[in-house]
């Protein structure tokens, strides 16, 4: 099956379905020498796991991860790095009934006219499962950027119609919706759960911001950063939309407006705004990059819904199981993996962009 690897010099492959008896990814392009130890990439999954409030999906997974490869007396070899997590707490009892439905808004249909079958436990390969593939991953790339000073934070800013109006760093890991407005994510709780009583589901913003990058990272004309940053974020299953900077809201402006005007400081070239999100013609300016990520509302929900089946038989179901009334908060942690992934990958390809490097 293609599509499951991504990246250049920094490269994952993950695999795995949600039911089955495990997930994993396999890194291949890490430097040698890095530090790194199964609590760098625990901490990580720990911020992705399920089960962990009343907004969340009600399945209990520990994530352990389990390194197989490429690590040795706390340092990576160069070679492959190989992790699993397992599934401890897969229950497909509930998606027997639905084996020869297509859910609305799910995958099924898809995946099964492309391949004339599909795993109908949890979603297989098209479950949010598959993205503690991701954030395992993610945790590695991470590792490097720490070195450099780059740090990467995400968080919600709107669920539904309430939208954060206050920005406090240390409020996100506070709340369950992971919210930096203490009191707007008072107010985004009680909406979901709301909704979640009545057997639906809510979607919102997730936004990401990238801080310490170089200029310079980035490459012409297919590869650019934005590009390949909007090509990691979309492939998040519950992601519909991407916005860099100031997105479109840009339709609105005049080019004045738009323009980020520059000046130095201190010996280094910055620009007074950042409508462009730290991304010029593709390459980093080494202004904050900022992403928005428009979230859908979990297409699992309780309450009747009209489809077919693979006959064509019409259908009215009503989705019984474990699922999240609204994804946001955890997206944060997949969303903060996949930029990481994004930006490691173009920092290693940038150190061959010219012979005098430092």
């Amino acid at each position: 099956m293609a599509g499951n690897s991504f990246g250049q010099l920094f490269r994952i492959h993950t695999w795995g379905e949600s039911h089955g008896p495990a997930i994993g990814v396999v890194v291949d392009g890490c430097p040698a020498g890095l530090e790194l130890s199964e609590e760098d990439i625990q901490k990580e999954l720990d911020r992705r796991r399920p089960g962990q409030s009343l907004i969340t999906t009600s399945r209990q997974e520990t994530d352990q991860v389990e390194v197989l490869s490429g690590i040795l007396a706390g340092k990576t070899t160069g070679t492959p790095i190989s992790l699993l997590i397992r599934n401890l707490d897969a229950d497909s009892r509930p998606y027997q009934e639905l084996a020869d439905v297509f859910r609305p808004g799910q995958a099924d249909y898809t995946y099964w006219v492309k391949y004339g079958l599909r795993d109908w436990r949890g979603g297989g390969r098209a479950s949010a499962r598959e993205t503690v593939a991701r954030v395992a991953a993610g945790a590695i790339a991470r590792k490097i950027l720490a070195q450099e000073k780059i740090e990467i934070i995400a968080y919600t800013i709107r669920v539904g119609d309430i939208e954060a109006q206050e920005f406090d760093p240390q409020e996100i890991e506070r709340n369950p919706i992971r919210c930096p407005d203490p009191i707007r994510a008072k107010e985004m709780v009680n909406k979901i759960l709301g909704i979640k009583e009545s057997g639906d589901s809510i979607g919102g913003v997730v936004e990401v911001r990238a801080s310490g990058i170089p200029a310079g990272l980035g490459e012409p004309v297919f590869d650019k950063l934005d590009a390949d940053l909007a090509s990691a974020l979309m492939s998040i299953g519950s992601v519909k939309g991407v916005e860099i900077g100031a997105g479109f809201q840009v339709s609105r402006l005049l080019g004045s407006e738009n323009n980020d005007p520059f000046y130095l400081d201190g010996g280094r070239i910055r620009s007074r705004t950042n409508q462009a999100g730290g991304i010029l013609g593709g390459i980093s300016t080494g202004e904050d990059i900022i992403i928005r990520l428009a979230v859908k509302p979990t297409p699992s929900i309780a309450k009747p819904q009209e489809t077919v089946d693979t006959q064509g038989n019409p259908r009215t179901i009503a989705i019984q199981g474990r699922h999240d009334p609204c994804i946001c908060p955890r997206i944060v942690p997949v969303a903060e993996a996949m930029v990481a992934l994004v930006l490691v990958d173009h920092l290693l390809r940038h150190r061959s962009a010219q012979l005098n490097f430092k």
